[in-house]
């Protein structure tokens, strides 16, 4: 029995990391902000519906390198140096910021996003409190700074300046 219930572990991991059980897919394009809200073209983002959430592949340059927030913001609109996008989409009205794997925070928190020494972000991440569907004609944004997930110290897991930003469509 121990043998059987590792062996269905192993495969619900593998389905978890999107691994042959991709129902759906979009690719966004991405785009530092600016005031008229598309910037220089800094590659895509692959969003796909898995077994465990959306897998989400980066495939990204002309970051600056670390860690950075990332978030599913409210309105499809990443004008205004990414302001016309709003907050961070939260149907549930939590008003809180607890990060991705809370079930009580915000729908839109994200993993951190990591950008590379070269500029380049190409980690996936997994998502796992929506499906694709949720998250389309919204708009997926990065931070200047990290996600530390709280609110404490600074609002909104300290994230600070909207640096890049892309419109979510089928």
């Amino acid at each position: 029995m121990q043998g059987r219930k590792s062996f269905l572990s192993i495969i619900a991991v593998i389905a978890c990391l999107g691994m042959n059980l991709v129902y759906a897919s979009v690719t966004i394009p991405m785009y530092l902000v600016s005031a008229n809200g598309q910037g220089q073209s800094i590659g895509t983002i692959t969003a796909e519906d898995s077994f465990c959430g959306v897998l989400l592949t980066p495939n990204l340059h002309g970051l600056p390198p670390g860690i950075h927030g990332f978030h599913v913001h409210v309105n499809p609109d990443c004008g205004n140096n990414g302001m016309a996008a709003g907050g961070h989409l939260d149907p549930g009205k939590t008003n809180e910021h607890d990060g991705p794997y809370n079930k009580h925070g915000h729908l839109g928190d994200l993993p951190v996003l990591i950008v590379n020494q070269d500029g380049t972000a190409t980690l996936p991440t997994l998502a796992p409190r929506f499906k694709l569907a949720q998250i389309i004609n919204h708009a997926f944004m990065i931070h200047a700074g990290g996600d530390n997930y709280s609110d404490k110290p600074e609002k909104l897991g300290g994230g600070g300046a909207r640096i890049a930003c892309g419109v979510i469509k089928e």
